[in-house]
């Protein structure tokens, strides 16, 4: 009996690590030239399983490959992936949501307390030849005086979440689908998005982006939030409309950012963020450790030899098994 192919549509990563991985399992594989829909079709046509990095996987390129089972996706993120053609498919959606919980975590509250004490522009003062602690800018706060609004309580949210309240701060949780119960036991207080965005002196990202959540954080919500506030994120370009945050920062009314993640990547040269002293950017590196990148594309093609064995794994979209 011939074994299953599985078909890699594209990869960043260093070395061949996802196709070494499914071979030393006994599966077929190989990569395609490169991730357009042509390319992909080129070596999809037994494929039974896909692994993604960035290219788009619509529900056309879907059509192109009738045997497919499962997508599996090199990352957390998924938005990459048309998931409700995969779902009226009977195709299942994976990812991989374990392999850097702690360092986007970690690097979250690094830029939180960056912003929260100043510390970018303590460093350029020094350099400068100005000597001043109390010229910090936009912060320098009291942990135990701030509030942190965490928006999501997932994974790495909860992570986060529980990080700040460690260090003093007050911290709210906005999160439709965490139980109130679980969000008190952290410590942290239950709160709608609007409340959690408007009560916010440091606001921080930990949300999935859809259709929904697409610019979450818009012209309106940030007027809605503190003369001075910070916006975090490490988690997806689109939740914020960059625009409105550049001009919000430009006007003075949001005082700070920090950013690991963009609309488009890498960021534009002309983007107007590059230009405010007061963001802090980062080249969507919040998951990098040398732990994760080992783990990332071994949990990806192990995702695809477990579903295939019949075993657990994350599906983003359970009711793709009724469409079947």
């Amino acid at each position: 009996m011939t074994e299953p192919f599985i078909l890699v549509s594209d990869c960043d990563l260093p070395g061949t690590v996802i196709e070494d991985t499914l071979r030393q399992a006994g599966l077929r594989a190989d990569r395609a030239a490169s991730g357009s829909p042509d390319d992909i079709a080129a070596l999809s046509a037994d494929a039974e399983g896909l692994v993604v990095q960035w290219a788009q996987i619509t529900g056309d390129v879907m059509d192109r490959m009738p045997n497919l089972r499962i997508i599996s996706r090199v990352g957390i993120g998924y938005d990459m992936v048309d998931v409700e053609a995969a779902t009226v498919r009977g195709i299942a959606v994976a990812n991989t949501p374990s392999y850097c919980i702690e360092e986007v975590a970690a690097h979250t509250i690094a830029m939180i307390m960056s912003q929260a004490r100043g510390l970018s522009a303590y460093d350029r003062a020094v350099r400068a030849g100005t000597w001043k602690a109390v010229d910090a800018r936009p912060l320098a706060v009291r942990p135990s005086a701030t509030t942190v609004s965490v928006l999501g309580f997932g994974r790495i949210g909860s992570m986060v979440a529980r990080g700040c309240r460690a260090l003093g701060f007050r911290v709210l949780v906005a999160d439709p689908f965490a139980p109130a119960d679980a969000v008190r036991e952290a410590g942290c207080e239950p709160v709608e998005i609007a409340e959690a965005v408007a009560r916010a002196d440091i606001l921080t990202l930990h949300v999935p982006l859809t259709d929904d959540t697409r610019h979450l954080i818009d012209a309106a919500a940030l007027a809605t939030m503190k003369p001075g506030a910070v916006v975090v994120n490490t988690c997806r370009g689109p939740l914020i409309d960059e625009e409105a945050l550049a001009a919000s920062l430009r006007a003075g009314h949001i005082g700070a950012a920090a950013l690991d993640v963009f609309a488009g990547e890498p960021l534009a040269a002309d983007s107007p963020l590059r230009d405010l002293d007061q963001v802090l950017l980062t080249p969507h590196a919040a998951w990098y450790s040398p732990e994760a990148l080992a783990d990332l594309p071994v949990h990806a093609a192990e995702n695809v030899i477990r579903y295939l064995a019949g075993e657990s794994v994350p599906i983003v979209n359970p009711s793709f098994a009724t469409a079947r």
